[in-house]
């Protein structure tokens, strides 16, 4: 795949494709491209970036490919000037393995086994399909010492060797490729005797589906069916059409070795080619439902992390339980851990009494302006029991506290609290989470932070790197204050890494606060490319440079003072005045290096340095009274909030303890292709209960008016 087909691919022009490369391979990150070198891409976003960088990393991986196969054609002395043209001109994987795969190294097969009794000959001259006598012919090949005993095992084996060489033929291939494509179905049955330990997959035991229709999540929930035991699947393509026109293709005539070609090419459909493509379609469409299941996972993880944070406050965090009580933990404005205790609020009227009278005195002793509680078991009761005691002006939140377990008993965890136990750990961060989601997930998997659906069944390494895209992402554009954020939030900044992250920290500890941006290149390893790429996406509030709490980056630090200097101002004064910003005529600063993008951006921070693009905080109460499944009747309209989106429907919380399914067509009034298109992870909504099936913990909801 060449820039020009990158470019043509993606809508871009190969200017752009060529710049971005370059960049890329200068050591550029992705959110610096987007947001600092807009003039070089023409203002390409992160999405076509990361898709330029994708698209070339297959296009270096191709011509590895590429190399590797003529060296071994090469190497078995098989490589013809028409055979190197074709593999230099494919311009994708699927042809370069077909065009090799009649060389490849194979194990034994029935048509290797017929070469070595010395039966090519005999295949070639079959293929021919003159008016010769096959068995005629197959005579002068008996040879019993090399276990051809009779003409019926040389026909036989002369079959063999045509089947594989007409199903390996790139022509052979293709045209069973294109009638794949166009009509194919997915087959599924459930296996003999797992029809009552299956039953979550009772709506396919017995299915059939055209492929090219079937959703992402079906083609994953088959999948899984299968892998567990339960299901068989099977990919039927259109059989007799595809040996239609693999007749049509290589029968040369109608007579007697025309038949035997007929016969080969049958058998190696049905034993080969057949196979061979079921094998590479459900690649396919595990491919195409993995990236599909990928997009709205990381779409999903970058709502959660993107939620509006609370800010600042002071916060008193619940992990609530029952027969263990709550751990209870206050953390300061920021979320330093200060004290910690256990309530027994469930334990009896005595112990909620006693329970009730701590929180008061914490609230008390503390000033807490915030109380989180975890959403886990015994959450609910929780939340009804601290709104019992009457605390005035202090917001009362629920925490969606999935991941919280992960990140208590992780070593992060254990090094951060050495001396204290998971569920006191586990309340830290759910109360971090309240105040920072971003700051507080970033240190968890994001596979555990409960918005996936098939996370464990796709490609691991592309969601991985899916997911390091979109973490990466969110960091950047929220940015990080760099003399508080932690080693694995800074590890995510441009140009940092963990490494680097860590050097940060330990530079922090023993020199202090970081006063100024510049002072980034006294931490040990961190070099010019390093600060060119991490620099302005680091925050430091109250520094003696007001740009320093910005997105300014510092490399255009001179180009604002000069606006400064114009307008007869300090660069403090711009940032406080509209008026004297307004004066600034951005026209008079472009050159050759600075343009109207970069300019604009320049303005937009000068007038809200370092803003938090993520949305203001709203408390969030649920319906008091119901908290169990038990407690729901239809028609009920509740207030919820989304917590997962799929492409067939959005989950909601609705406070007792099974998020409900809002299903796409449900969501809205009018038709819904793409459920984000109308909700968002974290969104709060009002819904309306419309099935409850208690045995099964299902819950049917409709946001329709």
């Amino acid at each position: 795949m060449s820039q020009q087909k990158i470019a043509s691919q993606l809508g871009l022009t190969t200017q752009q494709v060529k710049k971005t490369i370059d960049l890329l391979n200068e050591g550029a990150t992705v959110p610096f491209i987007a947001r600092y070198r807009k003039e070089i891409t023409g203002s390409l976003d992160e999405v076509q970036i990361a898709a330029i960088r994708d698209l070339n990393q297959q296009l270096i991986d191709l011509e590895k490919r590429r190399e590797a196969i003529l060296k071994s054609i090469k190497e078995q002395e098989k490589l013809t000037p028409e055979l190197e043209k074709a593999i230099l001109a494919a311009d994708n994987l699927q042809t370069l393995e077909d065009l090799y795969l009649p060389y490849k190294q194979k194990r034994k097969t029935r048509a290797s086994i017929a070469r070595e009794k010395g039966l090519q000959e005999l295949a070639n001259s079959l293929f021919k399909q003159g008016l010769q006598n096959p068995n005629e012919l197959a005579k002068t090949f008996i040879n019993t010492e090399k276990g051809v005993k009779n003409t019926e095992e040389a026909l036989a084996g002369a079959r063999d060797i045509l089947a594989e060489e007409i199903t390996e033929h790139i022509k052979s291939r293709e045209i069973a490729r294109e009638a794949f494509l166009k009509n194919t179905t997915i087959h599924s049955q459930v296996l003999k005797g797992k029809k009552e330990s299956g039953i979550k997959y009772k709506d396919y035991f017995d299915w059939n589906e055209d492929l090219n229709k079937a959703p992402s999540h079906r083609v994953l929930a088959l999948m899984r069916g299968e892998n567990e035991e339960i299901l068989s699947l099977n990919i039927q393509g259109p059989d007799e059409d595809i040996i239609y026109r693999l007749e049509n293709k290589f029968l040369s005539g109608r007579n007697a070795c025309a038949e035997q070609v007929s016969l080969a090419i049958k058998d190696g459909y049905k034993r080969l080619l057949q196979p061979s493509m079921e094998t590479e379609f459900r690649g396919i469409i595990k491919k195409k439902a993995d990236e599909e299941a990928i997009r709205v996972f990381a779409e999903n993880v970058r709502q959660l992390l993107l939620a509006a944070p609370l800010g600042q406050k002071r916060t008193l965090a619940l992990d609530p339980g029952f027969r263990t009580g709550c751990k209870m933990v206050f953390l300061n404005e920021q979320g330093n851990l200060i004290e910690n205790n256990t309530i027994y609020p469930h334990n009896g009227s005595n112990a909620a009494i006693e329970a009730g009278e701590t929180v008061k005195n914490w609230v008390k002793k503390y000033q807490v302006q915030a109380i989180a509680i975890g959403n886990g078991t015994a959450g609910r009761e929780t939340e009804a029991f601290v709104k019992s005691l009457g605390l005035k002006d202090i917001a009362i939140i629920m925490v969606n506290e999935s991941g919280a377990s992960i990140y208590s008993a992780s070593e992060l965890a254990r090094k951060e609290f050495p001396d204290k136990d998971v569920t006191v750990r586990g309340a830290v961060s759910i109360g971090r989470r309240l105040m920072d989601p971003l700051a507080e997930l970033v240190k968890i998997d994001p596979k555990s932070i409960g918005v996936g659906q098939y996370q464990h069944d796709v490609d691991q390494k592309l969601l991985q790197t899916s997911l390091d895209d979109t973490v990466i992402s969110c960091v950047n554009s929220v940015g990080v204050e760099l003399n508080t954020a932690s080693q694995q939030i800074l590890s995510y900044i441009s140009g940092l890494g963990p490494q680097l992250a860590q050097n940060i920290i330990d530079y922090r500890s023993q020199n202090g606060k970081f006063t100024q941006r510049t002072e980034l290149k006294k931490v040990p390893r961190l070099g010019e490319k390093a600060f060119e790429q991490a620099a302005a996406f680091l925050r430091i509030r109250g520094a003696k440079n007001p740009l320093d709490a910005s997105a300014v980056h510092p490399e255009r630090y001179n180009l604002v003072e000069k606006m400064a200097k114009d307008v007869g101002c300090k660069v403090g004064d711009l940032l406080e005045s509209a008026d004297l910003r307004a004066k600034i005529n951005i026209q008079n600063y472009v050159s050759e290096n600075v343009g109207l993008p970069t300019l604009k951006d320049i303005l937009n921070e000068l007038a809200k340095p370092g803003r938090d693009p993520r949305e203001q905080f709203e408390a969030f109460s649920f319906t008091d009274g119901i908290n169990e499944i038990k407690d729901l009747r239809i028609g009920m309209k509740l207030p919820g909030i989304v917590t997962n989106i799929t492409n067939f429907g959005a989950f909601v919380d609705i406070g007792v303890h099974q998020d409900g399914l809002v299903h796409v067509s449900q969501l809205a009034n009018k038709f819904v292709k793409d459920p984000n298109e109308v909700v968002k992870v974290q969104q709060k909504v009002m819904v309306t209960v419309t099935e409850i099936d208690e045995p099964r913990k299902r819950i049917g909801l409709s946001m329709k008016m």
